[in-house]
């Protein structure tokens, strides 16, 4: 999460202060040796930070955007991708994994992720803000530079730590049980979401490391496509896969649901700046030109390749673009942002739709194919394409440092998720049986069915 650009503003202007107090000082040692009974000035207090009306007022409008991406954008994109009948099901996902990240983020997982965790600050939070003890109306996060209240910001972190499991959904889709599912979803957003969010926001070893990640390409896209990737391998293909169509049932949800997406990304991208300024501008601008871009770059890659242009491909390539951007939305100029978008609508492409293919997983809904590999791309490119007269913390932005970050989220997240997966498995086990999944998760599941 980007520290506000007028942090550096006030970073200069507390230096001159510093350097103006230190003239004072020393000019006034003379006057008293010169003239002892000389009356000496003593500097006015710093003002108390107050709450920023405008700031707070775009922070509580970026939270709802970005809560709108999961319910119901990505339920829908998700929903219209499946056969008919897991449909309910898919939707369950987004929708419960919505409620049972909420209750778990206030209880335990904000603290661990933004909170002071002491002597092992470099790699989780502490325990001091359970159930975000401590936290009052009065409470602003980033006193002097956002000044925000921290409630608005914790709700903001939350809708992040929301749709980064649903988002692993799409890998395992039409083949994993509903409590198997909670109980996953529950232990990966303690264990591996949010000490990912501390290394690179909270404090933690990647941030400090200069690892750049302005709004979620490493914390959200690598750790949620590395994670779904697992997935599939641990839990195998769908019964019939390769053999049974599998289209989807319904691609005008899954347009919906993209264009939700895309609208919702502003909130994720320009909102991560913290505040209503020309940094979020920037943001929000990269944001459509990366996006419009790997739509575009996706779209002629398959009108070449398998001769036809399709929907299911237009709006993959804008979420590639979506997915890219995010890192590097906040350090680069527009022209980078278009490049971001090239790259990554034509490696997803070959990401998604070959690659998968040749090495044979089944990743349903390309959870990995565009969120893994694109974030993978665009915290590459975020190191190479940084500027600094968007972002002076661009100044020290490098491909090594990237890729420091990016092997580190993508380690730690594979053994866990792995290990996860096996505690899950031993204590409900994974998939429903054979029959239940031919049948369809709808009604096996949920007892409920599509008309």
């Amino acid at each position: 999460m980007n520290i506000p650009s007028t942090f550096k503003t006030t970073g200069r202007a507390a230096a001159l202060a510093a350097i103006a107090l230190t003239a004072l000082s020393t000019a006034a040692a003379f006057a008293q040796t010169a003239a002892p009974a000389a009356t000496t000035t003593t500097a006015a207090p710093a003002p108390t930070p107050v709450l920023d009306s405008g700031n707070t007022a775009w922070m509580l409008t970026s939270t709802a955007l970005v809560l709108m991406m999961t319910i119901p954008g990505l339920a829908l994109f998700y929903g219209g991708m499946v056969r008919k009948k897991n449909v309910l099901a898919t939707i369950m996902q987004s929708f419960a994994i919505t409620c049972l990240v909420t209750v778990l983020w206030f209880m335990f997982g904000y603290s661990l992720a933004f909170s002071d965790g002491g002597g092992m600050n470099a790699y989780l939070g502490g325990f001091s803000k359970f159930f975000h003890h401590g936290i009052t109306v009065s409470t602003l996060w980033a006193p002097g530079v956002s000044n925000i209240p921290e409630f608005v910001f914790s709700m903001f972190q939350m809708t992040f730590a929301i749709i980064t499991p649903a988002l692993i959904a799409g890998a395992f889709a039409e083949r994993l049980k509903f409590s198997a599912l909670l109980i996953f979803m529950g232990l990966w957003l303690v264990v591996v979401y949010a000490p990912i969010a501390h290394w690179v926001w909270g404090g933690g070893f990647l941030g400090t490391a200069g690892v750049l990640d302005f709004a979620g390409g490493t914390v959200v896209h690598i750790n949620a496509g590395v994670a779904g990737l697992v997935c599939a391998l641990v839990l195998g293909k769908r019964e019939g896969y390769g053999t049974t169509n599998m289209a989807p049932h319904n691609l005008v949800y899954s347009v919906i649901g993209a264009s939700l997406l895309w609208v919702g990304w502003f909130g994720f991208n320009a909102g991560s700046e913290l505040g209503a300024d020309g940094l979020a501008g920037a943001a929000m601008m990269n944001t459509q030109v990366a996006t419009a871009a790997a739509a575009l770059a996706w779209m002629f890659a398959e009108w070449i390749v398998a001769k036809k242009p399709s929907v299911l491909g237009i709006i993959s390539g804008a979420v590639a673009g979506l997915v890219a951007v995010t890192p590097a939305s906040g350090f680069v100029n527009p022209t980078g942002a278009f490049i971001v978008g090239i790259v990554a609508g034509v490696v997803c492409y070959l990401s998604a739709v070959k690659l998968k293919h040749a090495l044979g997983y089944d990743d349903s809904l390309d959870a990995f194919g565009v969120h893994g590999v694109g974030g993978v791309v665009g915290a590459l490119l975020t190191g190479a394409l940084a500027d600094p007269a968007i972002n002076a913390l661009g100044k020290d932005a490098s491909v090594g440092k990237q890729l420091y970050g990016i092997a580190f989220t993508i380690l730690w997240t594979a053994i866990a998720t792995f290990v996860i997966l096996y505690i899950v498995k031993a204590l409900v086990g994974l998939r429903p049986s054979k029959q239940e999944e031919v049948e369809g998760l709808d009604v096996t599941q949920h007892g409920e069915v599509v008309p």
